[in-house]
């Protein structure tokens, strides 16, 4: 019978190192797992992502707003004509005359609040600009021809106003409901709408020739409207973004009325000057604006 053999018993030297790469490797191991559970939290069922729970809840843009009207009006209506501009004038509009409201470049901020809701892609939002100078000009018979070119078969010696007519301080006021889709990604499209209403003040007449006797009375009302918007931002850091904004403003319409109307009449040897009354004149601005501008998301607390 073969005598039962033992086995061979592993030197001192390598049971030493076969321990030490044992425990080497745990160790490997476990700070490897423990790394990839602090680098990758775990998300909840339902629960919103990063690019949409992350947003904060105010933004700033900031840059410059060019105003386009897009313009037309009524004709321009007389009221309460009497006295000698009865021999040239009566009351009721002037046909083929009109008005418009030129073109304005100004700075403007938008200003916005994101809404508290799970997907965070709705924001309020205001443009706020400083006030600015709007001018109206005349159109059409208005400004090529007489208000009043003859009296009783005598020329009057009225020329033609030519297109300067008035101005007025204006401050408008939008605020939009908009809608972000994507809030992933570089570029960000949206839309949204809301109201709008400009406000004037100092308003007044400019044409030498209305001015030449006195300065007439001019008042604007304000004028509402509805705000149809749609733009893109640029993502460019985590915070900061450039965004590029189109704004239409529809069925703004604003009564302009312009009294006490004295004008000279260097053609009737019997009356140095005229006093034609009231004018009124209905213009629909409904601007288009163009808005580009720079700024950043941020939270208050």
């Amino acid at each position: 019978m073969t005598p039962l053999q033992t086995p061979p018993t592993r030197p001192p030297a390598a049971a030493a190192r076969h321990r030490a790469v044992a425990l080497l490797t745990w160790l490997t191991v476990t700070v490897a797992g423990s790394t990839a559970a602090r680098a990758e939290p775990s998300i909840e069922a339902g629960a919103p992502t990063p690019s949409t729970a992350d947003r904060p809840a105010f933004y700033v843009r900031l840059g410059a707003a060019f105003l386009k009207p897009v313009s037309r009006s009524s004709e321009l209506e007389l009221v309460d004509v009497h006295g000698a501009a009865t021999l040239a004038l009566q009351d009721g509009p002037i046909a083929g005359s009109g008005g418009k409201v030129d073109s304005a470049t100004i700075p403007a901020a938008i200003i916005g609040y994101v809404l508290p809701t799970s997907s965070r892609k709705w924001s309020i939002e205001g443009v706020l600009g400083v006030p600015f100078t709007v001018k109206f000009r005349a159109t059409g018979t208005l400004a090529t021809m007489s208000l009043a070119p003859t009296a009783l078969g005598i020329p009057t010696g009225v020329g033609p106003l030519g297109s300067e007519l008035g101005e007025a301080t204006a401050l408008p006021i939008v605020a939009t409901l908009t809608y972000q889709p994507i809030r992933s990604g570089v570029f960000r499209p949206y839309l949204g709408a809301g109201p709008s209403i400009m406000f004037t003040a100092n308003a007044k007449v400019t044409n030498p020739i209305l001015t030449e006797v006195n300065r007439p009375e001019m008042s604007i009302t304000p004028a509402p409207g509805l705000v149809l918007q749609g733009g893109l931002e640029a993502r460019i850091t985590r915070s900061i973004y450039a965004r590029f904004d189109v704004k239409f403003i529809a069925f703004m319409m604003a009564h302009a009325e312009v009294r006490q109307i004295n004008v000279k009449t260097p053609g009737l040897p019997l009356f140095d000057s005229v006093e034609v009354g009231t004018a009124k004149l209905d213009v629909t601005v409904n601007p288009l604006i163009v808005q580009a501008g720079l700024g950043m998301d941020f939270d208050l607390w």
